[in-house]
């Protein structure tokens, strides 16, 4: 299981997370006015850095937030918690709002000086149990917004998502829109076809993932298709794999969708490879 470690980073200070306080009239907590950004730590090192990065950068100018620092003074607050905090695997967690305001508005203060938070967790992303058996999938109506592509903290339709997934006996729930799969909850779903691996091409209906960005230039690297373009349930209960990525879970076999057994309902040799390769991209590039 994830577990938070000691030391937290709040507006210019490292601290005990037990002694962080975010006003309750913080525009993140009233309005999720606000964004975020997950990094996989390996080896005590951070995993496609420049990438979360620049995606931080993509979201907050989305919103007209403004950075309260450069990306390169980000950066290295997040190696130095995850140093003051020992952390050899697991994730770094940032969230910027907008701040908190004098008053309850929908629209801000225009002074209003944004909140910066960061901690991070231990937890295992190379070893786990899922890479070996796979993973369930329930497929789930898509009622978020329509500015996907921002990392919004709105997250209450992935959450109450991930939960009828996990009613059904499920670890992921794939969301669906006019009989398409947009994404996972967490995470961006492929599947593999004779064409090749697919995946949906990006736009405002979903989040360009990071890892699925690097893993998909490591697939044509390798000589394998990638094809960007929406597909069906129906093409994806008939695959020969399926899988996700994200930076929790890196690269990670899908076997039943539904309930519905995807090829050999194990692992299979297309997501396996990439994971390998992936590990091996990250391991080589991380800092």
């Amino acid at each position: 299981m994830p577990r938070f470690m000691s030391i937290a980073y709040l507006n210019g200070a490292f601290l005990p997370l037990a002694d962080a306080r975010i006003s309750p009239l913080d525009r993140g907590f009233l309005f999720a006015d606000g964004i975020y950004e997950v990094a996989a730590v390996i080896d005590g090192k951070l995993i496609d850095s420049a990438s979360h990065l620049a995606r931080l950068q993509r979201s907050a100018a989305a919103l007209g937030i403004a950075l309260p620092m450069s990306l390169a003074e980000i950066e290295a607050v997040q190696k130095q918690l995850v140093a003051r905090n020992a952390l050899n695997e697991g994730l770094v967690y940032l969230q910027l709002t907008r701040g908190a305001d004098a008053a309850r508005d929908f629209l801000p203060s225009p002074n209003t000086a944004p909140t910066l938070f960061l901690f991070v967790q231990d937890k295992p992303i190379l070893h786990v149990p899922a890479v070996t058996t796979g993973i369930a999938v329930a497929t789930m109506p898509d009622l978020r917004w329509k500015r996907r592509d921002i990392k919004s903290t709105g997250l209450l339709a992935q959450a109450m998502a991930k939960q009828a997934a996990r009613d059904a006996g499920a670890q992921e729930a794939w969301l669906v829109e006019d009989g398409f799969v947009t994404e996972g909850a967490s995470s961006t779903a492929f599947i593999v076809t004779d064409e090749g691996i697919v995946t949906r091409p990006y736009s405002q209906a979903v989040l360009a993932g990071c890892t699925g960005d690097a893993l998909t230039a490591l697939a044509i690297e390798s000589g394998l298709a990638v094809i960007r373009r929406p597909f069906s349930v129906a093409e994806a209960l008939a695959a020969k794999e399926a899988f996700i990525t994200s930076a929790s879970t890196l690269c990670q076999s899908v076997v039943t969708i539904d309930g519905q057994t995807i090829g050999t309902g194990t692992p299979g040799p297309v997501a396996m490879r990439l994971r390998a390769l992936y590990i091996a991209f990250a391991r080589a590039t991380a800092v």
